[in-house]
């Protein structure tokens, strides 16, 4: 599923091409996604695109007096394409944007178009978001304090989005590893020393991923079609057996939370 760094990547490359174009119409193709496509996300047409914003995984299309809201779902992505181009037999929803279209493609229907008025941020699927980890709200301070109530291991508050948003397993995984610490240690347990490394791995993991594209397993792609690559940069992710970069010890893997979790036992503790 992609998490934040591919979200952000697409919202970078959405940015610029949709930011101040004029919506002209919408084509839905499949309204059944993951919640039903409202019939009301026709009245978009004559409305303006002030910028593209992003939530946690959510991508905010902001017109001024409400937000078109889009999920990427497991299998998603959007492309600006030129009108008239053909769509394809997963190719659900179009925006209109005069000389160009905003197409979500979306084979598994897992994703989301949604309409919101008024502020986004109360809108049922944003309004218990956590912490956005690349803001300066994320500190050593605000992740103490945040994990010193919750007796569950450190890796599954990483990725409760009531917490923290948008981390992912790929990145909770290797935001441990960089920050020495064991997934299965309590969250309670940290101390504030701790908490700062882990603060900064987040931050630093994150950053790179963006640099990279995001991490392409399965179905992603940016706005402008190129996979990702932080898949092959990855220290622990998906390298059971393989041996740890940093001390050459094989890494290991068990399930946790129904999620892969990988480490190095000798450099997390």
């Amino acid at each position: 599923m992609p998490e934040l760094p591919e979200v952000e990547v697409t919202r970078r490359g959405l940015e610029p091409q949709l930011a101040g174009r004029i919506i002209s119409g919408v084509e839905v193709r499949e309204p059944r996604l993951r919640w039903p496509v409202p019939p009301d996300i026709r009245a978009l047409a004559g409305r303006t695109v002030r910028a593209v914003r992003r939530r946690g995984k959510y991508l905010l299309v902001d017109c001024g007096d409400g937000c078109l809201i889009l999920h990427l779902g497991m299998s998603g992505s959007l492309r600006v394409l030129a009108p008239g181009t053909p769509a394809g037999k997963h190719d659900h929803f179009d925006l209109l944007l005069g000389d160009r279209i905003l197409r979500l493609r979306d084979p598994r229907r897992f994703g989301a178009v949604l309409w919101a008025l008024g502020s986004p941020g109360k809108h049922p699927l944003l309004a218990h978001l956590g912490i956005e980890p690349l803001s300066r709200t994320l500190d050593a301070a605000r992740l103490h304090a945040l994990a010193r109530t919750h007796r569950i291991s450190i890796k599954q508050f990483l990725m409760d989005s009531r917490r923290i948003v948008g981390v992912g397993n790929i990145y909770a995984n290797e935001s441990l590893f960089r920050a020495g610490i064991h997934p299965r240690t309590p969250a309670k347990r940290l101390s504030r020393e701790r908490c700062a490394r882990l603060a900064r791995a987040i931050k630093d993991i994150l950053r790179a991923a963006i640099r990279a594209g995001g991490s392409s397993l399965r179905d992603f792609v940016g706005a402008d079609g190129a996979a990702g690559y932080f898949q092959s940069r990855t220290w622990v992710y998906d390298r059971e057996g393989a041996p740890c970069r940093g001390c050459r010890t094989p890494i290991r893997r068990f399930i946790q939370g129904q999620r892969s979790t990988f480490f190095c036992p000798r450099c997390q503790r």
